[in-house]
């Protein structure tokens, strides 16, 4: 019952979360409700059993725990006693409504997403919120200290709060000024799916179905051509999904994938979703990372992709959004058509700039470049470097594997 329970938090708790927020109206109130429903459901769930609907058993009691909650706290302070009123006038059904829990999860990014809030502070909320990483997780991923991680997003809740900002999806007429910061949002929700931060898993299949439900809901609010550009772009990412790791766990890159295990109508609809964001006078950067990604799927085998355009593609991407990742996956896609030694002298450049230094995907590249090239020591060496940055179970692994690997090399020589 125990792995039961932990598979349900683990698949549902954000969006119980999202639900309970705007039943309660407030996020450290609803934070603590879902703390305490799910403290319930194990001591419940192992006598009465599963709830048939476990997402509106979680819901129902962690409101009614922090109904409790007020109502204790009512006896001291009088003020407590209008917030106990609001929340008993709540419909019962909206607690058990699967599709009204379903929907709180959009009102709960553009609530995060509002122009009020500072933009760093609505990354960290929504990967808190709704990822339901933990603070030092989105330092970790942005570099910066956990201190600062957790003082953004206090910021951001108490400015929700001040600024009593409503707690639902806004009107058509304001939806295009906050798509940027929504769709932002849920590509993070996806990224966070398809190559988890940490962990023992290399993909998280439940947030990545996630992110592709919210944006097919916002697709049907907005039919907006970088929808369909980040649909493009995740489906494809996505079809990939059972390829990426071995029944063990164990990461499988790209090149040594199995393509029939390749989700054919997932790129199939993919590619239709590109080809109509395509038609369009001014091309997102979605769409340009999901033509990135076709070229991956449209090619019968690794060694047939046609990387020369890939990399000519990461060239618009980099004009259009300078950054030193894009020009991370830019060398990549370079090395790959021109040789390790070019993708080598590019992501030295970056690294020399003192960027990407804690980021342990620029090692690992680097890394991979120099084994290519036949330089063992200084691969192990990058290599190394990259494992102590990585927090990913199954990356560390394969790092090791190739440490090993290059180790035992060297030896026989």
């Amino acid at each position: 019952m125990e792995s039961v329970i932990e598979e349900i938090y683990r698949t549902q708790s954000r969006r119980v979360l999202a639900t309970l927020i705007r039943l309660l109206g407030d996020f450290d109130r609803a934070e603590e409700a879902l703390h305490d429903a799910f403290a319930a459901a194990a001591r419940t769930w192992p006598v009465d059993g599963v709830p048939a609907n476990p997402a509106g058993w979680l819901v129902s009691t962690g409101r009614f725990k922090a109904i409790d909650a007020i109502r204790r706290r009512a006896r001291f302070d009088a003020a407590q006693q209008h917030i106990e009123d609001s929340l008993y006038s709540v419909d019962e059904t909206e607690t058990g409504d699967m599709e009204a829990i379903e929907d709180d999860m959009l009102r709960l990014i553009f609530t995060c997403c509002h122009p009020a809030i500072p933009a760093d502070a609505q990354t960290a909320m929504a990967l808190r919120e709704i990822c339901g990483l933990t603070t030092e997780e989105i330092a970790h991923a942005f570099l910066i200290p956990a201190p600062t991680v957790a003082q953004r997003i206090v910021r951001a809740k108490n400015r929700i709060r001040a600024a009593n900002i409503p707690y639902e999806v806004p009107g058509r007429e304001a939806l295009p000024e906050r798509l940027d910061r929504v769709l932002h949002v849920i590509y993070l929700v996806f990224n966070e799916g398809y190559s988890a931060s940490s962990g023992d898993a290399v993909v998280r299949a439940d947030l990545t179905g996630e992110a592709i439900r919210l944006a097919r809901l916002l697709l049907a609010l907005l039919p907006h051509p970088d929808v369909c550009g980040l649909m493009a772009l995740m489906l494809l990412q996505d079809s990939r999904r059972s390829a990426r790791s071995s029944e063990e766990e164990a990461l499988v890159l790209l090149a040594d994938q199995d393509r029939s295990l390749w989700d054919r109508a997932k790129i199939s609809e993919g590619l239709a979703f590109l080809a109509k964001a395509m038609r369009t006078e001014e091309i997102g950067t979605y769409t340009v990372q999901a033509a990135i990604a076709a070229e991956h799927a449209k090619a019968p085998t690794a060694e047939e992709t046609d990387w020369r355009r890939i990399a000519f593609f990461y060239d618009l991407l980099l004009a259009a959004q300078p950054s030193p990742v894009v020009e991370l996956n830019r060398a990549v896609a370079i090395s790959m058509a021109e040789g390790p030694a070019k993708g080598l002298d590019l992501i030295d450049a970056i690294l020399g700039r003192r960027e990407l230094q804690a980021y342990h995907l620029a090692h690992s590249a680097r890394a991979d470049f120099l084994r290519r090239l036949g330089r063992r020591e200084e691969a192990i060496a990058s290599y190394q470097t990259a494992l102590s940055l990585c927090r990913q179970e199954p990356e560390q692994a394969f790092l090791r594997k190739r440490i090993s690997a290059l180790a035992a090399a060297s030896e026989r020589q």
